[in-house]
Order: structure tokens, then C-alpha cells, then sequence
């Protein structure tokens, strides 16, 4: 074929090889649109340990709505990745980043975007003052991923006061927040004390409890990283909530702290109690770690 006649079938293809490039760019599309978001934030407690033990505490059952009142990282949601769930969090400002997240992904990345990674500026903004919806979202998000180990820790006023972590890793990932917005779509997101999310538990769903954990693991110290503790008349209060659960007819998995009060409060007749081993995450490249016991509570057969 001479290069004349090459030149003009080429120019007859065009319009279907351009059909082509069109198909394979929506068809990527689409993929990156469904692909699930992971966890954005780093939160004191998170449960990305706990992922590789539920294939044996739930291998086969199948739940209707998912619930996680205590929502920190979400390590599990993100895991699970359910098509119906309640999301809630005592911690308001957590809750208003998720909603900024899920509902203005773009606006969030683009006031990350002007953000930068130095003492100055962390204790600039940490120190500011915003009432703009998207910024504060920013904000928390950055104050997270920069802070000393990502503590979420205020004053008895109720001002963040964590210091600068000195982290060189990238504060933010644009396109799992775009990511985690897909995700979290159709997902009921608000604040609320846990107590008061008990009405949405429906039978066949499944309520995942992540406490702030009112003991040091397995010794006999309080942990505060907030100015609300959540103390043992709190869990109390968990344990009754456990047992509307279960009269609902659903089904509940419960991690805490391996102490014995603790062992004691939530001891129920027919639930599987575990004790597991793992390493501790929180602290300083100097700080002192070591293995710690956590349980694992459930209803679940």
C-alpha cells in the first residue's frame, strides 16, 4: 500500500479509533470512581490490627445495615466496605471533617493544596481560629497527618494542643480522598454520644464498638486523650448498650482493653470473649513500645 493510500485509510479510521480512546477513558474512569477509599487520618486506638482476624470472627454471615458509633480512622468500615451504614462520633469536629469529605472533596484538596509542611506554618494554623466549613476540615486533616503521632488531644477549654511531628510523608492523598468520598456516599454520617444511636440498630445489622479505652491495656493507668474520659461508669453504659443490641436481635464485636475490670463488665453469657497480643503504635520514634493485650467480644457464632 502506497503511503498516499496509508495516509487516507488512516484518516477513514479516525473517527473509530477516536470512539476507541473515548470508551477506554470512560472505562478508567469508572474504575477510578469505584475504587474504595482507606483510611485518611491517623487515629490513637486504630483498628487497621484487627483486619486480619475477621475472616474468622465473621467468615461467612451476611448483615443488613453496619454501625460504628465510635468512628475515629473508620479502618473498619473502609474494610468492610458496606453498602448501608451509620456513622457517628462524639467528637464534632471529626464528624465535620467526614461530612466535608464526602460532600466537598474537591474544595477540601484545594485548600490542602496551599498548605505547607513546617513548624511555622503548623503552629500558624493550629493557632487560628476558622469557621469556614471545607477550611476546618482542611484543617483537621492536616493538624492529623503532621501532629505528634496524630493525637487528637485538647485543653481544658477545648483547644487542639498537640505539637508538630516533624513528618516528612505527604500530609494528604488526593485522589484516596476523592476516593473515600465515593465511599462514603451513601452513608448516614453524624455526631452523637453513642447511647443515642441505638435506635438505628435494626435486627441482622452489625455494630462495630471501638472505645476510648478507659485503662493502659492490661495495667491499671488512665488514658487521656481528651477532655472527656471515658471512664468506667462509661462502660457500664457500653455493656447496657451491648444488651439492646442483642435484644434487637443484632449482632455486635466489641474491642477494649484486656484489663480485669474490664473483662468483668462485659463477661455475657453466650458471647465469645478473645484475648489478643499486639504490638502498641503509640509514640515517639523514642518512646517506649511494647506488646499489649486487647479482647475481642462478640455475639457473633
Amino acid at each position: 500500500m502506497s503511503k498516499i493510500n496509508c495516509f487516507f485509510f488512516a484518516i477513514k479510521l479516525f473517527p473509530y479509533i477516536e470512539l476507541i480512546i473515548k470508551y477506554h477513558y470512560i472505562m478508567l474512569s469508572n474504575i477510578s470512581q469505584s475504587v474504595n477509599g482507606k483510611p485518611f487520618l491517623r487515629w490513637a486506638g486504630g483498628k487497621s490490627w484487627l483486619i486480619k482476624h475477621l475472616s474468622s470472627i465473621i467468615p461467612h454471615q451476611r448483615f443488613n445495615s453496619y454501625h460504628e458509633p465510635f468512628l475515629g480512622g473508620a479502618a473498619i468500615f473502609f474494610h468492610l466496605k458496606p453498602k448501608n451504614a451509620h456513622l457517628s462520633d462524639l467528637n464534632q469536629d471529626l464528624i465535620d471533617c467526614y461530612l466535608q469529605v464526602r460532600d466537598n472533596p474537591e474544595a477540601v484538596i484545594s485548600e490542602l493544596r496551599h498548605f505547607e509542611n513546617t513548624e511555622e506554618f503548623y503552629y500558624d494554623i493550629r493557632g487560628k481560629a476558622v469557621e469556614d466549613q471545607v477550611l476546618r476540615a482542611a484543617k483537621f486533616i492536616y493538624l492529623n497527618q503532621t501532629s505528634f503521632n496524630g493525637i487528637y488531644r485538647v485543653n481544658l477549654q477545648g483547644v487542639y494542643n498537640v505539637p508538630f511531628g516533624y513528618r516528612s510523608k505527604d500530609f494528604y492523598d488526593a485522589g484516596n480522598l476523592r476516593a473515600v468520598s465515593q465511599s462514603l456516599s451513601s452513608v448516614n454520617i453524624y455526631q452523637s454520644d453513642f447511647n443515642n444511636t441505638i435506635d438505628t440498630v435494626q435486627p441482622g445489622d452489625l455494630v462495630f464498638l471501638d472505645p476510648p479505652y478507659t485503662v493502659t491495656h492490661n495495667h491499671n493507668g488512665f488514658v487521656k486523650y481528651n477532655k472527656k474520659l471515658f471512664d468506667l461508669d462509661s462502660q457500664h453504659l457500653l455493656s447496657a448498650y451491648i444488651d439492646k443490641i442483642k435484644e434487637k436481635g443484632a449482632f455486635y464485636i466489641l474491642t477494649n482493653a484486656a484489663h480485669q475490670e474490664v473483662k468483668k463488665i462485659f463477661a455475657k453469657e453466650g458471647d465469645t470473649m478473645t484475648e489478643i497480643n499486639r504490638a502498641s503504635l503509640i509514640g515517639g520514634k523514642n518512646a517506649k513500645r511494647g506488646n499489649y493485650a486487647e479482647l475481642i467480644i462478640t455475639n457473633i457464632k
